[in-house]
Parts: C-alpha cells; sequence; structure tokens
C-alpha cells in the first residue's frame, strides 16, 4: 500500500532515570532554600517564647509594644502604658527588642 506502518522507536538506555532527575533536583532546590530555612526559623522563634521571663521588653504579630508582666502556659501579660495591662497568645510575640527600648520610644 501506499502508508508504510510507523513503529515507536525503542527506549533509550537510561531513560527512566534521566526524566526522574529532574524531579529530584527540584526537591532538593526546595528543601535547601525554602523548607530548611523556615524551620530554623520556626526553632529559633520556638526558644525565644520559652526563653520570655517577666520584664523582657516585647512586640506582638499585632506591632503592640510593651513590657512582659506574667507568663503563663498559652498567654502572656503585657504592660503596654501605666497601670494598661493586655493579655495575648504566646505565638503572638514576634520579637524580643533590647531593655530600654520603651523608654526611648
Amino acid at each position: 500500500m501506499f502508508i508504510s506502518n510507523a513503529f515507536a522507536a525503542s527506549a533509550a538506555p537510561g531513560g527512566d532515570l534521566m526524566s526522574f532527575l529532574p524531579i529530584v533536583i527540584i526537591f532538593a532546590l526546595f528543601y535547601f532554600m525554602l523548607i530548611r530555612p523556615q524551620m530554623k526559623q520556626a526553632k529559633v522563634q520556638k526558644a525565644m517564647i520559652d526563653a520570655l521571663k517577666a520584664g523582657d521588653e516585647v512586640a506582638t504579630a499585632g506591632g503592640v509594644i510593651g513590657k512582659v508582666t506574667k507568663v503563663g502556659d498559652n498567654y502572656v501579660s503585657i504592660e503596654i502604658a501605666a497601670n494598661t495591662v493586655v493579655n495575648v497568645q504566646k505565638h503572638t510575640v514576634q520579637t524580643m527588642l533590647p531593655p530600654g527600648t520603651i523608654k526611648s520610644i
């Protein structure tokens, strides 16, 4: 007839490994550029929250700056002005400020 049959070419040796290699490389890049730094930052944040004590000056995720007056299991009491104390969840404490920061504001 006028049309010849088409046959598939045989697979190249090592083709399966070479097609899997880009996925492995992408996963390795995600691990070293995203996952690992995020885990390190979370570990530092947890250590800072565990080390909170009365008298520390902190800033919360909402932007409240104050001095820690009481630390509980899940909540922290922060004095934001004279005789004004607010209770916030521990995980909202974002940063620990150097001593004397509140007086300089």
